[in-house]
Formats: structure tokens, C-alpha cells, sequence
């Protein structure tokens, strides 16, 4: 059966860890997951800037029922009206990440395309018409 959700993804500016402390106190958070962009598998074709190894390039917490996503910017890459509030579709489905993410780039614009990451088998940003951003997520098979 194909699951299909729609969470919340925060972009900080450089202030992620403490915005995660703040939520854990704050809300009861509990984080599920954290990983900075120097923990990220390195990229040949882009060295990774000193000032951006410590930063948080992806963290979840759960809240009750819900997760709530977040990750600081990428240095270089300002918060803005419109990006730093987010929206992450995660679906089991390779095929209807596919579907979701060429629809939802229908009139939009793409940040990064669709493709395979170290984290995702189908994994990409785009901004719709509105201005929204989605990141578009593909779930593992489990057996993986």
C-alpha cells in the first residue's frame, strides 16, 4: 500500500541545534533524526565550505503525531519569504513522487531536480506557481 504525507520543513539560518532545543523544550519534541552537511557523503564536484560542516543539512523531530522537518540554509543561499517555510511530501511511490513533482513544477520553477540522493531513491525541490516550495520525498522500501 502506497502511503503519502505532507510535513512541515523549516529553513534556518544558521540556528537549526538551537532550534531544535528550543522545539524539545517548547513543544516535547523528540529528535528522531539529525545530520550535518559535513556528515553528508562528500560531493567530488563540490567542495563543502568550512563554515557549513556543523550546520544541520536535515533533522526530524516528532510532536505528538506529527514531524516536523528542518535543516539550516546552505551557506550562500539566503532565507527569504517563501523558502523558509516549506512543505515535505514523502511517498512510498517512486512513481507518484514523479507525478507530484512534475506537477507541482507545472508553471513553477525547479531548485533541485528530481533524482536519486544517498537519502532517498527519488528525492527534489521545486517551487510551485504560488511560490510555494515542496521538497519532494521518496520513502526507502523497507527490505532496503
Amino acid at each position: 500500500m502506497m502511503s503519502l504525507r505532507l510535513d512541515p520543513y523549516l529553513v534556518m539560518e544558521g540556528n537549526a541545534k538551537e532550534a531544535i532545543q528550543f522545539y524539545e523544550k517548547a513543544l516535547g519534541a523528540q529528535l528522531v533524526f539529525q545530520q550535518t552537511f559535513g556528515e553528508f557523503p562528500e560531493n567530488p564536484e563540490f567542495a563543502l565550505p568550512d563554515e557549513a560542516k556543523g550546520l544541520i543539512g536535515h533533522a526530524m523531530l516528532v510532536i505528538g503525531e506529527a514531524r516536523l522537518m528542518l535543516s539550516d540554509t546552505f551557506p550562500g543561499m539566503p532565507v527569504q519569504k517563501g523558502n523558509n517555510v516549506t512543505i515535505c511530501i514523502s511517498t512510498s511511490d517512486a512513481d507518484k513522487s514523479k507525478q507530484l513533482y512534475h506537477a507541482l513544477e507545472d508553471g513553477g520553477r525547479v531548485i533541485m531536480p528530481l533524482s536519486e540522493t544517498h537519502f532517498s531513491p527519488g528525492y527534489g525541490q521545486v517551487t510551485d506557481k504560488f511560490g510555494v516550495t515542496f521538497h519532494i520525498f521518496t520513502d526507502r522500501p523497507m527490505n532496503q
